[in-house]
């Protein structure tokens, strides 16, 4: 997303390339200058590093603590149904514990703006995301919600709204191999296989034409806008037919780096829980991309065979 700030600001008066930062980035520049910023507005601060990361050259504990150090004003934007990885372990409570002490304002976004559909539909999602699979409902307005028992039927779909309306890809929980060793990797499900997290792009990944021939991860396409997406639930995301609801399987969850833990890390959560969790929010923010449309697959049986009964009735 900072490559897409950036680009913005080309265009603005009063903002400039410079003045977008990564955090440790922001962090080390504030430290060298001694400088403290006017004002910090920190986008997706669910993704902050809740303690040290050599990957990410961070040797401090909390990254948001270290920003709002180094800033008289900070405002932040945050879900806690959008942490991905357990170094970036957030909470609401555990905000409120960090910010203790400090003069707060608390306003709650109870609207949104992307997806342009009924509210019936809205709330299927987030139960969705609840592990509650609820019957479809039927929509009156332009937004499609489409069940898929076969992921090459659904990239066709999606082929022809990127041919109708631009901006329309495909996407998955993070169920397949992927490493950073400069190899191809794929999603491959029956009839369909599909290059898989590409990120070495310039411009945000699905502003590349080609890469509709792609898969995309929550790491390609967290923070940008679809007009159609078409979601593959991979071998993690199952179902409890006694408890009738979603059955996350971590064991499969390909995305290795989400579950690490530090060695020296006091951990203060249930391990497990929080990994089913970030499963859960990984499919909260690929099913809500798309601001016209939502088309899903699923890889287990079955869940495949539950949507499948919870579709029936409203094609």
């Amino acid at each position: 997303m900072i490559k897409t700030y950036q680009s913005i600001a080309e265009s603005l008066p009063n903002l400039k390339k410079k003045d977008f930062l990564k955090p440790t980035t922001f962090i080390n520049r504030m430290d060298k200058t001694d400088q403290i910023a006017d004002v910090t507005f920190i986008d997706e601060a669910h993704l902050l590093l809740s303690r040290a990361d050599k990957y990410n050259d961070y040797s401090g504990d909390n990254q948001l603590k270290d920003i709002s150090l180094r800033s008289k004003v900070t405002i932040v934007v945050f879900d806690e149904k959008q942490f991905l990885k357990l170094k970036s372990h957030w909470s609401g409570s555990r905000l409120e514990g960090m910010t203790r002490g400090a003069v707060t304002e608390t306003f709650e976004l109870t609207d949104q703006f992307r997806i342009q559909a009924d509210e019936e539909i809205v709330d299927w999602i987030d139960a969705f995301v609840d592990k509650k699979v609820k019957p479809i409902p039927k929509t009156t307005g332009e937004y499609e919600l489409k069940i898929f028992n076969n992921a090459a039927d659904m990239f066709e779909a999606i082929k022809e709204k990127d041919e109708e309306h631009k901006l329309s890809r495909i996407v998955a929980t993070f169920d397949y191999e992927h490493k950073k060793n400069g190899e191809e990797y794929f999603v491959e499900e029956p009839g369909f296989k599909g290059l898989w997290n590409k990120t070495e792009y310039k411009k945000t990944w699905a502003e590349h034409p080609e890469t509709i021939r792609e898969v995309g991860s929550i790491y390609t396409i967290q923070g940008f806008d679809l007009n159609y997406v078409g979601v593959i639930l991979g071998p993690s995301v199952s179902y409890d037919e006694e408890k009738q609801e979603l059955k996350l399987l971590p064991k499969k969850y390909q995305d290795t780096e989400a579950f690490r833990t530090a060695k020296e890390e006091k951990v203060e959560y249930n391990v497990e829980e929080m990994k089913e969790q970030i499963i859960l929010n990984s499919i909260n923010v690929l099913m809500k991309r798309g601001v016209k449309g939502l088309y899903l697959y699923a890889s287990d049986e079955k869940l495949k065979k539950v949507l499948k009964e919870k579709y029936e009735g409203v094609e």
